[in-house]
């Protein structure tokens, strides 16, 4: 008797893969949300990043493409331009808070990536902090250890 909850438990972890992980999007689509959203402007390189970043995960790329994920995006920046729309923001990254160290991080890594167009400024900083302490990731620990860059740099590598 116990095919049948086994058979359905391997089914339901099946269509989780094939479907997406919808937790890890809504983590990254919001956390990106807020950093771009935090110096009043939304800029399309930072857009774009948000988007390469988050497409880059191959959780989340297996179940959404790019048009779903720039819909998410634009959802979670509609948002983020209120503060009860970035607390909303906060609580879908803090949804993952529970997962495994390399989800967390990897969701940090694409705001601080789009924090990191033309250096990081003060508020984005604060929105970083913000999102490290929803993840329960160190802050500092990973931009020493993942070093984000400037766009002069960048455009220099």
């Amino acid at each position: 008797m116990n095919l049948i909850p086994d058979f359905l438990a391997h089914f339901a972890r099946t269509v989780v893969a094939y479907a997406g992980d919808e937790a890890l999007m809504q983590a990254g689509v919001s956390a990106a949300a807020n950093v771009i959203v935090a110096d009043g402007e939304v800029a399309g390189e930072e857009f774009e990043t948000a988007l390469a970043g988050v497409l880059a995960n191959p959780i989340v790329a297996r179940g959404y493409d790019a048009l779903m994920l720039q819909e998410a995006l634009y959802e979670a920046i509609g948002r983020a331009r209120t503060r009860a729309g970035r607390s909303e923001n906060l609580r879908r990254v803090a949804t993952i808070a529970g997962r495994s160290a390399g989800q967390r991080e990897a969701v940090f890594l694409v705001a601080a990536d789009v924090a990191d167009h033309d250096g990081i400024a003060a508020i984005e900083d604060v929105t970083l902090a913000e999102i490290a302490a929803a993840l329960a990731v160190d802050k500092a620990g990973l931009l020493r250890a993942v070093p984000v860059r400037s766009a002069a740099h960048r455009s220099a590598a």
